[in-house]
């Protein structure tokens, strides 16, 4: 079973940035979607972005045009690049990743979770 690591979380300020990575734990031949959820307290899960092997990539509302995903494939990590952070941002945010086990078959990993906390 495939694990993903994620770093870069912590406390910053109103307005601050931060930077989220993700890489699997164990070997991979090759990842197909990678995306970063985020929950925050008493709320369900949502996506925050999310971006295709091809470079597709797709944001919530909420965050486009302060937050970018970008990827490195042969890395097989991504990255969530969040500028302009509001309080409402602060949630724990999990990386998902859809990994090829055959030619056509993915199996899905998460991350353990990474607390992001936006405060002054």
């Amino acid at each position: 079973q495939v694990q993903l690591v994620e770093s870069g979380g912590g406390l910053v300020q109103p307005g601050g940035s931060l930077r989220l990575s993700c890489a699997p734990s164990g070997n991979i031949f090759s990842i197909d979607t990678m995306g970063w959820y985020r929950q925050a307290p008493g709320k369900q899960r949502e996506l925050v972005a999310g971006i295709t092997a091809g470079g597709n990539r797709n944001y919530a509302d909420s965050v486009k045009g302060r937050f970018t995903i970008s990827r490195d494939s042969g890395k097989n990590t991504v990255y969530l690049q969040m500028n302009s952070l509001k309080p409402e941002d602060t949630a724990v945010y999990y990386c998902n990743a859809h990994y090829y086990v055959d030619s056509y078959s993915t199996l899905e990993a998460w991350g353990q979770g990474t607390l992001v906390s936006v405060s002054s």
